[in-house]
């Protein structure tokens, strides 16, 4: 047997006309964890496709295809598997997008994986392989993470000089927390998956090198497991990089704990400087922290922090954007980085738009963090993409990038070489823009905002 898992990429990310360069891309561990998936009875042989970083083959050599999707892929995704099919290929789709909206995704699938596919995907190719195929595949009820033969993802299946680092970990999934805009709930609910601590330690010695990625949603989520996880890491004596909330900075046992365990980033998600907005996003938790405060207690701990705000929330106004540059200046964020409000299908957020009809577009493609694809309530449509994109470049001016690393005493190379790669996005965003709906039809409401000069016209909605 012959299979090919494929990360597709919409048009801002893909190889070749996208805008992420090898500085800001880290190994997908989607792909290189289903490869591990596969059972060893099938002797399959096995390729991995990303399009961040090459071209996809309009012909492969497969006999099942494997696409993972979320929404801003999905009409790559749903292009990629119409063609494979044509060719009488099967093809199978999963991912978070494929959770959240199964019967649109079975339209363009000869199978589906919803859920988590620890379990659902291995079953699925033995019923490929035995000529069983059935439409659809569920996570498990009981699904768990807590299972010491968990194979280790295949990262060698990957070229490392594709990608800035391959020592990408995971060692819990989802969030305990509802925030209206937040996929995770949505598609996983908010119980927090966790791998044994031990499964999670062997994996990185194995692997062996010392820099690694945590892409897990809230590595505090569980205090307990948290400091059991950091705990084992002292020993490894590594650097690591990871997310969390601010609600680190009511435990400052457990944030001097992660310090000691090696971490030298957190990604937190501030996402506004508005208090009222906090509300909006149901992510009250945030006001009860200084971030000012959290950042400098960070930064005194050798820790930096990439600083994550959306604009866009019901209480935004256009003087949001200044506000929000001129705190990630005062705070001397090391890497701050914005992205619009988008409601992604499946979440809450997402069903109050649409029941009060400001979802502008079902153009999955624009669902990717940096187009506006609804009406705001504080701005126009105009004011927010144009507003959005200013924030960008404001904040990664020559000036403002060595005002913010000076306040947060970051001379590492990585601090200058990560900002470098955000200042080429930041500057070079209006080039790759994909919105060519035309202002004529947009609702009235939003077509009688003044018409900006042609080149400017692409960003109404991004």
């Amino acid at each position: 047997m012959k299979i090919a898992l494929i990360s597709p990429k919409g048009p801002l990310y893909r190889h070749r006309g996208g805008i992420f360069k090898k500085s800001l891309r880290y190994q997908p561990l989607t792909l290189t964890t289903l490869a591990a998936l596969i059972p060893d009875e099938l002797s399959a042989q096995v390729k991995l496709y990303d399009e961040g970083i090459e071209l996809v083959p309009d012909s492969l050599d497969a006999d099942l295809v494997g696409l993972t999707v979320i929404t801003g892929t999905a009409k790559r995704a749903y292009e990629l598997a119409a063609m494979y099919r044509a060719q009488g290929k099967t093809v199978v789709l999963g991912g978070p997008h494929v959770t959240l909206m199964p019967q649109e995704a079975t339209q363009h699938a000869d199978a589906i994986c919803v859920g988590y596919a620890e379990d659902s995907w291995p079953q699925l190719l033995r019923d490929f392989a035995h000529g069983n195929l059935q439409p659809a595949y569920y996570q498990e009820p009981g699904f768990s993470l807590d299972r010491p033969d968990m194979p280790f993802a295949r990262r060698d299946l990957f070229d490392k000089g594709q990608f800035l680092t391959q020592a990408v970990f995971e060692a819990t999934r989802s969030c305990a927390h509802d925030c209206e805009f937040c996929v995770a709930p949505s598609a996983w609910g908010r119980k927090q998956y966790q791998k044994p601590v031990e499964w999670v330690i062997e994996d990185i010695r194995r692997f062996g090198q010392k820099k690694l990625i945590f892409v897990d949603l809230n590595l505090i989520s569980d205090a307990n497991y948290a400091r059991e996880l950091f705990t084992q890491l002292i020993p490894l004596n590594v650097q690591w990089f990871g997310l969390s909330t601010v609600l680190l900075a009511h435990d400052r046992e457990l944030m001097e704990l992660v310090a000691r365990s090696g971490c030298k980033g957190l990604l937190l998600g501030l996402e506004t400087v508005n208090q009222k907005s906090l509300h909006d996003a149901k992510k009250r938790f945030n006001g009860s922290v200084d971030f000012k405060q959290v950042i400098t207690d960070l930064h005194h701990l050798g820790i930096s922090v990439q600083g994550c705000f959306v604009f866009g929330l019901d209480h935004d106004t256009p003087d949001v954007f200044d506000a929000t540059v001129e705190f990630a200046l005062d705070a001397g964020i090391d890497l701050p980085r914005f992205a619009v409000l988008t409601p992604f299908p499946g979440t809450p957020l997402h069903h109050r738009l649409d029941q009060e009809g400001r979802i502008l577009t079902r153009d999955w493609e624009l669902y990717d963090g940096q187009h506006v694809v609804f009406q705001p309530k504080g701005m126009s449509v105009q004011e927010l993409a144009i507003g959005h994109e200013r924030a960008w470049k404001e904040v990664y001016r020559w000036p403002a990038i060595m005002k913010r690393l000076w306040r947060a005493r970051n001379f590492q190379p990585l601090a200058l070489t990560a900002n470098m790669g955000y200042r080429f996005y930041a500057h070079n965003l209006h080039r790759f823009y994909t919105c060519d709906w035309p202002l004529q039809a947009m609702p009235p409401r939003v077509a009688s905002v003044p018409i900006l000069p042609a080149d400017k016209n692409k960003i109404v909605c991004g």
